[in-house]
């Protein structure tokens, strides 16, 4: 599994998308907005759907899953093109398809216990979710001390305003978050543009 598209890509917004046809207009305001990376969540019925129109109509995004809970929804979301799946736990089951496709699999994880059994199964960068309920920044950095070898994509209570310390730490390989997908989609580019300036 290859994790190099997080060097280029270090803020990774969650897309949740409603309707299929609202695809194309949401990833070209991102990509016009300086991102070209979109975790598309299986929360909504059109999201393998979704997907696949990302992949074939907006060849220039990393389009990925996020919110996949199962093997037959990993299954659905690599079929459709999906280039990384990101769950809000680990499942066997989803990481099984994910090593057999050679497909990046990111899982949640809070605990000691629930990163120890991900970094047996080989998995060196996490999700931190949700990373304002869990701790933010003050119980991650008890947990790279802990576990030096880990990356981690904190989500879930980030946003414009605490990013930036998030990112400045080594041990922290990106941050996921929605606060750059509200409103239209001149609001969409807006946001995403302050967020590319984030890394910068």
């Amino acid at each position: 599994m290859n994790y190099d598209f997080f060097n280029d890509h270090r803020i990774v917004p969650v897309v949740v998308l409603n309707k299929a046809e609202d695809t194309v207009p949401t990833l070209t305001a991102m990509e016009k907005g300086g991102i070209r990376v979109a975790e598309i969540t299986f929360r909504t019925a059109c999201a393998a759907e979704a997907i696949k129109i990302a992949c074939e109509k907006c060849p220039g995004m990393l389009v990925g899953a996020g919110t996949v809970i199962n093997a037959k929804q990993c299954e659905a979301a690599i079929a459709a093109g999906a280039k990384f799946i990101v769950s809000p736990g680990f499942d066997n089951g989803v990481f099984d398809v994910c090593v057999k496709n050679d497909v990046p699999y990111v899982p949640g994880v809070v605990t000691p216990t629930e990163i120890m059994n991900a970094v047996n199964k080989g998995l060196t960068i996490l999700k931190f979710f949700p990373a304002g309920v869990f701790g933010g920044l003050k119980a991650l950095k008890a947990m790279s001390a802990a576990f030096p070898g880990i990356r981690f994509l904190p989500t879930g209570g980030v946003d414009e305003t605490n990013a930036p310390e998030f990112l400045a730490q080594k041990f922290i390989i990106g941050v996921g978050g929605s606060w750059m997908m509200k409103g239209s989609v001149e609001d969409i580019e807006n946001a995403c543009r302050r967020a590319a300036q984030l890394v910068k």
